[in-house]
């Protein structure tokens, strides 16, 4: 009777493990990945309404972005810039940032008293 050869022993179980760690591996790659979704304002670029943008409704969405960076810039200038030297110095830029914070704060308060009326309604 012919002896196995060692190495077919020792290749065989390793073979065997590989395959089935590999086996969720390709069943998980043959599933279509799940789409996500649009969020608000990446709908208002999906001009054919497919849940996709194509191309061309990324190009617009990305000026749109620019447009609308460039557009809180010069407020943020025209605002904040005390000396009128076109940029904003430090004490400029903690202005607008405490004004900012300001906003945010006054919008969770906003937040938090409706869903505080919205709970007591509900008692």
């Amino acid at each position: 009777m012919k002896k196995t050869p060692r190495f077919l022993l020792v290749l065989a179980p390793v073979l065997l493990a590989l395959a089935f760690v590999s086996l969720p591996l390709t069943i998980n790659a043959e599933e279509a990945p799940p789409e996500k979704k649009l969020t608000k304002s990446q709908e208002k670029f999906d001009a054919d309404k497919d849940g996709k943008l194509n191309d061309e409704e990324k190009t617009a969405a990305k000026e749109a972005a620019r447009a609308k960076a460039k557009e809180t810039r010069e407020e943020n200038l025209a605002k904040y810039d005390a000396n009128k030297d076109g940029k904003l110095d430090k004490e400029e830029r903690e202005k607008m940032k405490a004004d900012e914070q300001a906003q945010l704060d006054a919008r969770k308060a906003e937040r938090e008293t409706k869903k505080a009326a919205k709970e007591a309604e509900k008692k």
